[in-house]
């Protein structure tokens, strides 16, 4: 038996920011944009990974309205779960990054005490986003 991963969700406020730096400044590719409700759900992948997608979606997409405040209300203190990407060439994405638009520099490059370096940025909506040298 085999299990693997098949998909990561990024609660974003503004689908549109957040496309400009995932797609735009990390260079992830659009696989499919879904409107319903009022509400977009963006799947992405990374051409390493193709079969990982990455899918952001709005605080109130697909749940209550209660829900979908107390996403939002986390979402605005930068209380939700990073996220960790690879690149094969850290110190040049972590220029493209830190140029980026929307995006707020938490650690430059920097060799961690647990053996990888990394930066740590917050996207657009905030979100902490690491990335290790593969």
């Amino acid at each position: 038996m085999t299990t693997s991963l098949s998909g990561v969700h990024i609660v974003v406020d503004d689908p549109d920011a957040a496309l400009v730096f995932y797609r735009d400044t990390l260079g992830l590719t659009v696989r499919s944009e879904v409107a319903n409700g009022g509400f977009r759900w963006i799947t992405l992948v990374t051409d390493s990974q193709p079969e990982v997608e990455i899918v952001l979606e709005q605080p109130h997409a697909g749940r209550s309205e209660e829900n979908g405040d107390a996403v939002a209300a986390l979402l605005a203190k930068g209380e939700l779960q990073m996220v960790q990407f690879r690149s094969d060439d850290l110190d040049a994405t972590f220029e493209k990054v830190s140029a980026a638009f929307g995006a707020e520099v938490v650690q430059e490059p920097t060799e961690q005490f647990w053996g990888v370096r990394d930066f740590a940025v917050r996207d657009p909506a905030g979100n902490m986003v690491r990335i290790a040298q593969a």
